[in-house]
């Protein structure tokens, strides 16, 4: 007996682990006086693990870490995280206007791809082909840039649709960007061009006829050392944010003729919620305002202006568009010291009026005004008290259209088969023109022919040299030197700056007309009138904002009538202009007992 008692007792020494356990049954059974199955039921109930591995239910947590302990020592941790990070989701493949593109997962996220995608862009990229096609029936072929590719869809665009009319080099900094973009060139069975070396698709995955496309140069460079490095005749810029960066060197060696496009999308200080960004960016100062779309188009215009100018560079607006996710302009480029200075002439700054949205372009001269807010039609300077008006600007104060250019769009998008874009064009140009939307004749090339910029422009199948020129080139320097006459003879064509909302001015306590037949009453009354692209429920016209109200006021009727009572519209041809002025003095005594709404 005495053997074995010492036999137990060198065991429990050697296993200090049992004699806790032991001791700690013993301890519960005595101050509990519980069964054994009842033990088992209570640490059931109590607390207890999970294996993130394989799923086991352990009630310590010693034991826990040991179990875990064992899985990594077999290596099944290792192995079943390498399996699930290798798996990557596929790109995914889409398709827009006949042009396949592959596209990372995440590609609407900026943040989480390195290729953006914007699918909500495809309206500025329609515009800009457009913009391309017209180009390419002066001269060809065209060496176009798109300077920041992401997945490459503009560039392959181009070079689908134009074909050998164009030569495109599509570039990025980005590496997969890069990849990225000649995977998709060979998705759509293209040529590509990387480093000067030409890399072919096999016979067996080129089609018929698809030899004769135009190669596509795929670069991987700074967009500024590559803009510097070659000449382009049409430039498309499109960073995230602002392009202010890239306009020097887009300007550097841009041939004459050419093409600038710029697409915008830092809209946050365009369109002044972010005025301190729009300052440090644009050197501008800007307010929100009712025509701010159109602000925001002058202020990236002004800036494009002055990057020319800086390069003895001028340029002609062509068009400018601004919406709800980007402000697009494109401008046509002239070389000269002459057409940079009559540019910069038309860099003025704004006087608007906080009180009744008065606004007027500040007039040129050397002298300081005591007071330059008497520039402004509105008598708030002096009725009210303190500062009423603000200085706003730099910005663009000339045309925003080429109604020329707008057509010749117009039947490159009906050619082409670009059903989306030709509402936004005809609204175009029924702006650039000033008038409202009558019965409208689609362009044929017949009618297509015009100057633009004191250039004779071929549009047509005659090549007689008497009346235009081929290759868009000048046909001496006589047409340099008339070229500040034609704009001056034209600034009476041009359309009226900026717009009103028919909303911004509505007279509370009564119904306003619909915008359709507003319009008529304003081009009853001599004005020009139009809608704009810039808002839905803008007029564009060039009657002063106190007439504008007065027509207004006479043709709203009392809310509390239950409707409008809105007369027949007459013609306008039967009215003089001495009729006019008669009535917009009668409506002014009308108009000037209104407060502002």
């Amino acid at each position: 007996m005495q053997e074995t008692n010492s036999l137990v007792h060198c065991a429990l020494r050697k296993n200090s682990e049992l004699v806790i356990a032991i001791s700690f049954v013993v301890t519960f059974k005595i101050y509990t006086g519980k069964s054994r199955l009842n033990l088992k039921i209570s640490s059931k109930m109590g607390a207890h693990y999970h294996c993130i591995i394989c799923s086991a239910t352990i009630t310590r947590r010693t034991d826990m870490l040991g179990h875990v302990r064992r899985h990594v020592n077999k290596g099944e941790t290792k192995s079943k995280y390498i399996a699930a990070s290798a798996a990557k989701p596929p790109n995914e493949i889409l398709k827009e206007a006949d042009t396949d593109v592959q596209v990372c997962p995440n590609y609407s996220i900026p943040q989480k791809t390195d290729s953006y995608f914007n699918p909500k862009m495809k309206l500025n990229r329609q515009l800009i082909f457009c913009t391309l096609a017209a180009l390419a029936k002066e001269r060809k072929p065209l060496e176009c840039l798109d300077a920041f590719g992401a997945t490459g869809i503009m560039g392959l665009q181009w070079a689908k649709h134009l074909g050998n009319a164009v030569k495109v080099t599509i570039n990025d900094l980005n590496e997969n960007s890069v990849t990225l973009i000649q995977e998709n060139c060979h998705l759509n069975k293209l040529k590509v061009v990387v480093d000067s070396k030409e890399k072919e698709e096999s016979d067996d995955i080129l089609e018929e006829g698809e030899e004769n496309l135009g190669n596509i140069k795929v670069t991987k460079m700074d967009a500024n050392v590559l803009m510097h490095l070659r000449s382009f005749d049409f430039i498309h810029l499109d960073p995230f944010g602002t392009s202010v960066n890239y306009l020097d060197s887009a300007f550097r060696n841009i041939r004459n003729l050419g093409i600038v496009s710029v697409t915008s999308t830092d809209i946050s200080s365009l369109y002044a919620k972010a005025q301190h960004v729009a300052r440090r960016h644009y050197g501008c100062n800007i307010v929100r305002t009712e025509y701010y779309k159109e602000l925001a188009a002058r202020i990236v215009v002004a800036a494009v202006a002055r990057a020319a100018a800086r390069c003895n560079k001028g340029i002609e607006v062509l068009f400018a568009v601004a919406l709800e996710h980007f402000v697009l302009v494109v401008v046509r480029v002239l070389r000269g010291p002459t057409s940079a200075d009559e540019t910069a002439k038309k860099i003025q700054y704004l006087i608007h009026c906080q009180w009744c949205e008065e606004r007027i372009f500040q007039k040129d001269g050397n002298m300081v005004e005591e007071n330059p807010y008497r520039q402004l039609p509105c008598n708030c300077h002096g009725s009210m008290p303190g500062k009423t008006a603000i200085e706003l600007g730099p910005l663009w104060s000339s045309s925003l259209f080429n109604t020329g250019f707008l057509k010749r769009m117009l039947f490159e998008s009906l050619h082409h088969g670009l059903d989306d874009i030709q509402t936004l064009i005809k609204t175009l140009i029924f702006e650039s023109e000033c008038t409202p939307q009558s019965q409208f004749s689609v362009p044929t090339p017949s009618n297509l022919k015009q100057e633009e910029c004191g250039v004779f422009i071929k549009t047509t199948d005659d090549t007689t040299p008497d009346n235009y020129i081929a290759q868009g080139k000048r046909k001496g320097n006589e047409t340099v030197t008339t070229l500040a006459k034609r704009q001056k003879t034209d600034v009476s064509t041009e359309h009226p700056p900026f717009y009103y909302n028919i909303h911004r001015h509505s007279i509370k306590g009564m119904n306003m007309p619909k915008l359709k037949k507003f319009l008529c009453y304003l081009s009853q009354a001599g004005f020009r009138v139009s809608r704009t692209h810039f808002d839905p429920m803008g007029v564009r016209t060039d009657a002063p904002l106190m007439q504008f109200k007065s027509i207004l006021l006479k043709y709203s009727t009392p809310t509390y009538t239950g409707g409008q009572s809105e007369g027949h519209v007459q013609p306008a041809s039967e009215d003089t202009v001495a009729d006019r002025v008669e009535m917009s003095m009668n409506d002014k005594a009308e108009a000037s007992s209104c407060r502002r709404w």
